[in-house]
């Protein structure tokens, strides 16, 4: 495993070790002489980015299997042992292929270095981990998922005593430790009967499941209307997307007094090849076409979709023709900042120091509509861990009361439970709010338009390039290097006020390789290379005053800077 070795000596090393099984090798052997197949999978090991390791599963440094899993959970381990003297830790997986393999994987090698674990007997959503990292005590979590990713794909996901991803500094740490385990020989194991004899093996139970279900419906912001009629009148269409979703979002619903929920049979049961839609992700409209059908069919008022490990959660509801139309990320966030700060407010229950935080790619919509409450709001880098980590500071310095926090990808917390994005509170959280205006003769989109009204309209997209491999990744590092080396004067007939590069460090943040123009009329537009996913991201903000003058900046925006983006992959 060493650093220097060429990608084909990797390929013979595991060949040659009588730690690698025989089907893995099996595997290997099938691509023998393919060179551009070998380096792909050896000519690195996988990395740690904005969510641990994620990538393609298969043989090789630069594939998801059990010996990497294996490896990664070892020097977790060797940190934690670092850390604590008698450390713990919390495992969930999602409905991937190999994920309870990968989660059992994981147990055994903390189990043989001594370290007490408590194991899902099925999948669970990630939030619930980041809960039950906190409820019980542990010292860290892992999750085993690749979130919305295509089915072939499987990740790992560490966390620390907060309940939160791991920051950079603490990755870093983890990271090292990793590198120090240099062979196979090094991981430690016990089987699953030995883990169990021993008692270092614990499978976790329905009261777990609970006091997690207990605490994301106690977010509830009026829950005696719901136990009224508006829970019974809202009707629900939900799709769990073949994932995690469907037991807690559905448990969550009936105990907070929704009856008139749908959920979409063909997309109920988890299913790892997710074999109804392109990509299991709420983010793509594709994905809600068949909640959408159903929706027709029963008269819905709002539907409700979430990822394979529920962490996030798209909403799709009817605009003034009566059309369904899928609600962006920010505009969920929005909606859902103000119903909470409104209702807060008039119930004389927002405290001085509320605040709300969001990711520099979030629109500043409902960063506006926060601070009309006198609510102060928080940037943080892209990745909800950064929320997690300023929510924890928050807790630990009495400075704020956290209130709401998002990010344009889906991802929504309320409440101090958990320290991950939860589809499930936000699955609650929207349909609420939409029970709540529908009370009021109102639709969600309407509320949206009224939004619009008052703050101005803002409009925002997100357009990514995939670009796999070596290659890709060559590709990207050129595009940031050119567009932060030659950065423009003008774009689409706008000055460029300023270009924000966060790789130095600014405003306190991390390092981190985005770089951010500011256009003159406050538009705005982010390059960044994705942590998870071999694509560059390229975020777009515009504020107008009404859709049609909104909408044609913001195509004048997409259209300047992609044919810049493109003429460079």
């Amino acid at each position: 495993m060493s650093m220097v070795k060429t990608p084909n000596e990797v390929y013979e090393s595991w060949l040659n070790d009588p730690n690698v099984d025989e089907v893995t090798k099996e595997e290997l052997l099938a691509i023998k002489g393919e060179e551009a197949e070998i380096e792909d999978r050896f000519y690195r090991e996988l990395e740690f980015g904005t969510g641990g390791l994620r990538g393609v599963m298969g043989a090789g440094t630069n594939r998801m299997n059990r010996y990497v899993i294996g490896r990664a959970t070892q020097g977790f381990a060797n940190y934690l042992l670092g850390q604590s003297s008698s450390p713990s830790v919390v495992i969930a997986h999602d409905s991937r292929s190999n994920s309870d393999v990968f989660a059992l994987e994981a147990a055994c090698v903390l189990a043989a270095n001594g370290i007490k674990t408590h194991l899902f007997r099925s999948l669970r959503p990630t939030p619930q981990l980041s809960f039950a990292v906190k409820d019980l005590k542990a010292t860290g979590g892992i999750v085993i998922t690749a979130s919305h990713n295509p089915p072939e794909y499987n990740g790992y996901k560490v966390y620390n005593a907060e309940g939160g991803q791991l920051v950079p500094h603490e990755a870093e740490q983890v990271i090292a430790n990793i590198r120090e385990v240099q062979s196979f020989d090094a991981v430690k194991r016990l089987t699953q009967s030995e883990a169990e004899r021993q008692g270092l093996l614990n499978w976790l139970g329905d009261e777990d499941d609970q006091r997690y279900i207990d605490a994301v419906v106690e977010q509830t912001v009026q829950p005696e209307i719901l136990k009224g009629q508006a829970g019974k009148d809202l009707s629900v269409v939900f799709t769990p997307l073949h994932g995690a979703g469907n037991i807690p979002i559905q448990r969550v619903l009936a105990q907070t007094g929704f009856t008139n929920v749908h959920v979409v049979p063909e997309q109920e049961q988890p299913n790892a090849m997710f074999p109804t839609v392109k990509s299991p992700n709420p983010e793509e409209h594709e994905a809600f076409t068949l909640a959408i059908e159903l929706a027709d069919e029963v008269g819905a008022d709002i539907i409700v979709g979430t990822d394979p490990d529920c962490d996030r959660m798209g909403a799709v509801v009817k605009n003034d023709e009566g059309r369904y139309v899928v609600l962006t990320g920010n505009q969920s966030g929005a909606l859902m900042v103000n119903y909470l700060l409104s209702n807060r407010k008039a119930q004389g229950k927002l405290p001085e120091n509320a605040a709300v935080i969001k990711t520099i790619v979030t629109s500043e919509m409902g960063a506006d509509i926060a601070a009309s409450y006198g609510c102060e709001v928080f940037n943080t880098l892209t990745g909800f861990k950064y929320i997690g980590e300023k929510m924890s500071e928050f807790q630990a310095t009495g400075s704020h009361t956290f209130m709401f926090g998002y990010e344009e990808s889906y991802g929504y917390l309320t409440g101090m439970y958990a320290r991950d994005k939860d589809a499930v509170v936000a699955a609650l959280l929207i349909c609420e709010a939409a029970a709540y205006y529908k009370s009021q003769g109102k639709t969600l989109y309407q509320v949206l338009l009224e939004l619009y009204e008052k703050y101005g309209t803002y409009l925002e997209k997100l357009e990514s390039r995939t670009l796999k491999g070596k290659n890709g990744v060559e590709q990207i590092a050129a595009i940031m290097e050119d567009w932060r080396s030659n950065p423009p004067g003008e774009i689409a007939g706008k000055p460029v006020e300023r270009m924000l590069d966060y790789a130095g460090g600014l405003d306190g943040l991390p390092s981190e390789n985005v770089l951010k123009f500011i256009l003159g009329d406050g538009s705005w537009f982010c390059l960044r290379p994705s942590g998870t996913e071999p694509k560059i991201k390229v975020y777009f903000a515009v504020r107008g005053t009404g859709l049609d003058e909104a909408e044609a900046a913001l195509k004048r925006l997409i259209s300047a800077v992609m044919a810049r983006v493109d003429s460079l992959s």
